[in-house]
């Protein structure tokens, strides 16, 4: 998806920022007028900074394409935050992907969109178009609604002034609606989505939080199919297995900053 500019494209960190989010997941490369076109950068800018990267090492020259180089997955192994959350979650994680034989997921919290940190894919769960590094807005998926009720008030409202945009036959596109769904996850700690993110997607989530501070560091997901699985039974699968999480996650101290449950 093109990145519109902004005020932020004025400095050389929004710029570069620009050319970094033009390159996309399974692409095996972007020519200059390509990455021009998805940042609305003038061509002899891009040209001239994606020169630069290459000689840094964060883009990698592939004919008359160039791809992420290098240098930006080592400073990715040093992001501790969501490589300490995968680490301790992975396990917990497996666990519920056997008990309920569908696909899960773990996310987190960036400005108004969840990012997929974890997924795990059952070998007999109906395909899904989510991805690890994938984005999708909070307010039409489970996951996003999980970590929208314990977000600050301040983040629902950039939500809702966002525009709740439709994404499937059931997405929520009512505030007063929304505000009232994300009550309900708070008392119950449990989300549900039925055709909110997408045709025939079914899914459960419950928030993961950080005992004893109670500080939400992250979502935990089980999704499927509708026709595959009750979404009662998701829905206690994965508020347990997130309580659980929540409680191994007070044994380190890397998951206990208040930053913890939002990258942004």
């Amino acid at each position: 998806m093109p990145i519109a500019p902004s005020v932020a494209a004025r400095s050389m960190i929004g710029r570069v920022s620009l050319i970094m989010g033009a390159f996309q997941l399974g692409e095996s490369g972007l020519g200059i007028t390509e990455i021009s076109r998805r940042s609305g950068l003038a061509k002899a800018t891009v040209s001239r900074i994606v020169h630069e990267l290459v000689e840094h090492g964060f883009l990698e020259p592939c004919g008359r394409e160039f791809r992420v180089g290098l240098r930006f997955f080592e400073l990715g192994e040093q992001a501790s935050r969501p490589h300490e959350l995968r680490r301790l979650a992975l396990a917990s994680m497996s666990d519920l992907r056997r008990a309920t034989g569908q696909t899960v997921h773990l996310a987190v919290l960036d400005g108004t969109e969840v990012v997929y940190v974890v997924k795990l894919r059952s070998r007999d769960a109906p395909p899904l178009g989510s991805r690890v590094g994938g984005r999708l807005p909070t307010h039409a998926t489970a996951v996003g609604k999980a970590l929208l009720a314990f977000a600050d008030p301040a983040t629902v409202n950039r939500v809702v002034a966002g525009g709740l945009t439709r994404l499937g036959p059931r997405t929520i596109t009512d505030p007063a609606a929304l505000h009232r769904e994300l009550e309900r996850i708070r008392r119950e700690g449990v989300a549900y989505e039925t055709e909110e993110s997408g045709p025939t997607v079914l899914c459960a989530a419950a928030p993961v939080q950080h005992r004893p501070r109670g500080q939400v560091i992250a979502g935990l997901s089980v999704s499927t199919r509708v026709g595959h699985a009750d979404v009662a039974s998701l829905g206690l699968a994965v508020r347990t297995a997130a309580l659980a999480l929540g409680r191994q996650a007070a044994l380190l101290p890397a998951l206990a900053s208040e930053e913890w449950g939002r990258i942004g």
